[in-house]
Formats: C-alpha cells, structure tokens, sequence
C-alpha cells in the first residue's frame, strides 16, 4: 500500500524491508473488515474495487435451511421445531424472489431471529403478531405486501390475509398443420360472418377460417389481413403462399391499408374500455412494483475525465518535485477516465428504447404461446413503471414489422399519462400486427436504432436499446451474426434482444450465438424486471 506520502507498506516477507520508505507490516497484522454489499437496498462501499487488491476477499452467503434451523433454535430453545422449520423455508423463498427483484428487501436472517426471540420471549403471543413486528413497514408497499402474505400463508404462518390473487386465465395451444390446397386465390375480400362461430378450414367464403384462399384469417393465402377467431389454425405451405400473382398481392395489400387506416380511426374515436386495459395491467402489477424499485436504485455509469497521479509515466505532477529529487519513480500524472463511484447518483438521464415486434407472426402464433399478448403486456408494465420517472430516464417505444424498421408507438417525452392513452398505444400495436404485410426489418430496426441513440449518446448517462422479438428469424434467413452485428455497430450504445416467443428450441439457439450477455429468453413476464436490472446492472458496469 502507498501513503499519500509516497511510503509504502509491505509484508514482512517483502525483499525490501529495510529500504528507505520501506514500512514492513508486522507478522501478526491481521485486519478484519465486515461490509454491507454495495448498491440498493444497503448502500455499502465498494470495497473490492477499491480495496480488493489489499484483502483476501470472503463473500458470506446466507446460511443453509439446516444451518439456519439450528441458530434459530439456539434463540428459541422453546418454540417449536416445525415452527422454526417454516420460518426458515419461507425466508428462503424472501430471498430468491429478492434476487429476483420481486422483492425491494433481501430478507435476511436477522429478521428470522426477531420473530424467533419474539416467540420465545412471549410465548403467549401469536405467530401472527410475532411476524407483524418485523413486516409492519411493508403494509405500505401493496405489491410486496400480497407477495410477503402469499409466501407466509403457503408456508403455513398464520397471518391475516386481505388481498385478492390475480391469475391469467389459461390460453388455449395451437396445432399448426402444414397441407398444400391446389386451389388458386381470385380477388381479396373480408368474407362472410359466421353468427356460430364455427370453424372454417380451407375455402374462401367465411371470414376468420384456417388454410383457407382470398378471406381475412389465419394460415392460408391471398386474404387481405390477419383474422383470428380462436380456432386451430391448419396452415398452407410457404411455397405455395409465395406463388401467389403479384396483382392478387396488391389488392390484398390495398384492401389491408385500408382497413388498417380504418381501425387507428376506430382506436382514436374510441371510449376509454377499462376490463380490457385490466387484462394486460392486473396481470403485472407486482413487476410494475419491482420494476420500480429497480428504476428508483440506478446510479450513474458516465465515467468523469480525471488526473490519475502516482503514475510512472506522464506529465511531471509539480506537487511530487521533491519526491523526484529523492528518487521516487511514481512522481507523474495522466488524464483518464474514472468510473463513478457505486451509488452516485445520475446527473444526466438515461436513454432508452424499446423496440417492440409488431410483425406479422406476433399476430399469427398469438394463439400459440400468446406471444403478443405477452408484448403488450409488457409494454403495460413499461409505461406504468415508467411513470414519473422522466427526468432520469428517456424512454421511447417504437415497432418493426413486414412494412418497415421504424414504426413510432410512443415518441420521447411523451409518455402517456393515463390508462387510456396506454390503452391506445397496444391497441395500435395490435392493429399493425394483425394489418401489416409478411417481411421481417428486426436487423434493421436494431440498426436503426442503435444508430439513432448514437448520435446523442453524449447527452446521457447511458444508451440502452431493447428489443423483444419472437426470434421468428429463421423463416426469413436472418443469421445471428447479423443480428449480433446490428446490436454491436456502436459502441456507444448497448442492445440487448429479448425472445418472449419462439417455435420449438429458436429463441434459445438464437440466445447462445449471440454474445454473452446480450439475449435473454422470457416466456414469462414475472421474468423482466430481473432481465432489466441485468441489463442496467451489465451496462453499469461496462
């Protein structure tokens, strides 16, 4: 270790004890540092980057279930030992959801050993009262209340429960079957209402069929735009769908911006429906809540151009002229960039887009894996998590479809502010999906993307793009590579490729070619404020 001096400290062992500025430590020297770990919730310092290079760094994990049972029972020799052994699976299930985000808390053993003291002070008292003296505080936090009620009650914790769980309903899956028509399209149309609804496979007469010619539905060729009436889907080749005439394509093409222009008329007009923005928002209110507390916790990542002194090369430091007389080496200065502390807080905001898969088979696999119901979704829990934050974090959501690699949903200081104008922007989502032509543009619209942030980057903190896709890339013959080579054409700016969709293992082989780090798989969206506080956590990092 260097003073500030210019001494230095060294082992005892060293071969220069006894030089000048030589200080030997003494052989029993030991120092012993226990630290909280840096960042939300504790605030620690950050010590092994600091310090890292002097200690021998040990990090405490927390104890095992049997470790753990056996402290707890040294505070509470009276209570009971199943007692105990519920406490502790229930405080290990508090710190996987923490680890998670799901929890703003690490629930640590500390609080174990409050309720135990507690039981066996006042053996009297309810588990229930002996739980509420350490969870009191988080009455005020409803998300994390329903979840700290829910685990205690599946643990068997007597506590009162007062909340309602909200389950998405089950989707129907969705048999896709490939078979070839020999029947040629004529001339686009919407096609007859079915007032049954019954299934329609093949033909061109009813609107909403499967494998069909000429009509709106799913799976056949030559109709004007998506249709889905919840059926199982029969589906025609790809050959034979790319045989059809080119003037056939264009009058479905006209029929379907038609109709498109036609139902953004529709959404604007429209009356506020509050059942069905509940069904995209009840279903992540509690990743809404992580998701804030996540947002709440940033810290700044713009590194600061400093002079770094004590160098052995450089501009001669006029403060260490007399130690140069002496021979000290270390006597010069040089400007580099110095990472910001952990927990300094922003002085400029972060940018971020979302860029959001509107195409055609986000629409057409919907009633597979509900894919773009998850989408929509998730831009919900976006939008309300994101609310009130927009002095420290520039958001804008923008789509790519079959038509286009920049489709604008929520522009830059816009964000909408009430349930309608949420409402609104997945209902203009869904529409382009359902409206727009086949094509894929997720290599260009990342590209676009990144290089759109990259031209301001130096007016923000950090410069991040998200993608979410249903890695339907193959269909289209877009290798990783390049989709790897899109996310990384600046440096400035990080992209990272979210899968919330994928037939068979796509999504998956996709996230193993590109680089670490950078694609993450969520078919389930209690997933995203883990994968995003990944995503801030690398890039803060970086």
């Amino acid at each position: 270790m260097i003073l500030s001096d210019g001494r230095r400290i060294v082992p005892s062992t060293d071969p220069r004890v006894g030089a000048p500025n030589i200080i030997p430590a003494h052989p029993e020297f030991r120092l012993i540092v226990l630290a909280n770990r840096p960042g939300f919730p504790f605030l620690g310092n950050d010590l092994f980057s600091a310090l890292g290079d002097l200690f021998s760094v040990h990090v405490i994990d927390n104890p095992s279930e049997q470790s753990e049972l056996v402290l707890l029972s040294s505070y509470g020799p009276d209570v009971p030992r199943d007692t105990l052994l519920r406490l502790v699976r229930a405080f290990g299930q508090f710190r996987e959801l923490s680890d998670k985000a799901l929890l703003p808390y690490p629930y640590s053993t500390r609080e174990a050993v409050h309720i135990v003291k507690h039981l066996q002070n006042y053996p009297n008292d309810s588990m229930s009262e002996a739980v509420s003296n350490v969870f009191d505080f988080d009455k005020y936090n409803s998300a994390a209340k329903e979840t700290l009620l829910k685990i205690l009650n599946e643990h068997g914790i007597p506590v009162n429960l007062s909340h309602t769980l909200l389950e998405k309903k089950d989707k129907p899956l969705q048999l896709t079957v490939q078979r070839d028509s020999g029947l040629d399209t004529s001339e686009p149309k919407h096609g007859k209402e079915d007032p049954n609804n019954d299934p329609h496979v093949g033909g061109n007469t009813w609107a909403g069929g499967t494998g069909g010619r000429d009509t709106a539905g799913l799976g056949g060729k030559g109709g004007p735009y998506r249709l889905d009436k919840g059926h199982t889907v029969h589906q025609i080749s790809e050959a034979e769908k790319a045989a059809i005439p080119e003037h056939v394509k264009k009058a479905a093409r006209e029929m379907g911006e038609k109709a498109f222009r036609e139902k953004l008329k529709e959404i604007q007009m429209s009356q506020y429906d509050a059942k069905v923005y509940n069904e995209y928002s009840l279903p992540v209110q509690n990743q809404v809540q992580a998701l804030r507390i996540i947002l709440s916790s940033l810290q700044a990542k713009s590194q600061e151009r400093v002079w770094s002194r004590n160098q052995t090369s450089g501009d001669l430091d006029d403060a260490r002229l007399i130690e140069g007389i002496t021979g000290e080496r270390a006597i010069y200065k040089r400007r580099s960039d110095q990472d910001p502390e952990l927990g300094t807080p922003q002085m400029k905001p972060k940018r971020l887009r979302l860029v959001v898969d509107v195409s055609g088979s986000m629409y057409r696999f919907n009633g597979y894996d509900a894919r773009l119901d998850r989408e929509m979704e998730a831009v919900i829990m976006v939008l309300e998590a994101f609310q009130d934050f927009d002095q420290r974090i520039c958001l804008d959501i923008v789509g790519h479809s079959g038509d286009t690699p920049c489709i604008p949903f929520v522009p830059m200081n816009h964000l909408p502010r009430d349930n309608k104008q949420r409402l609104d922007v997945i209902k203009t989502m869904h529409a382009h999906s359902q409206f727009c032509v086949s094509g894929d543009y997720t290599v260009e619209s990342i590209a676009d993307s990144v290089d759109s942030l990259a031209g301001s980057s130096k007016d923000y903190d950090d410069s991040i793009v998200i993608v979410l896709s249903d890695a339907n890339l193959e269909r289209y013959g877009i290798h990783p590579r390049e989709l790897a080579a899109a996310m990384d054409s600046d440096s400035g700016v990080r992209a990272y490729a979210v899968f919330i969709g994928s037939l068979g293992d796509q999504a998956k082989r996709l996230t193993e070619e590109l680089p670490p780090g950078r694609g993450f798989v969520c078919m389930d969206l209690s997933e995203i404020p883990q994968i995003l506080q990944q995503i801030f956590s690398t890039s803060l990092l970086k």
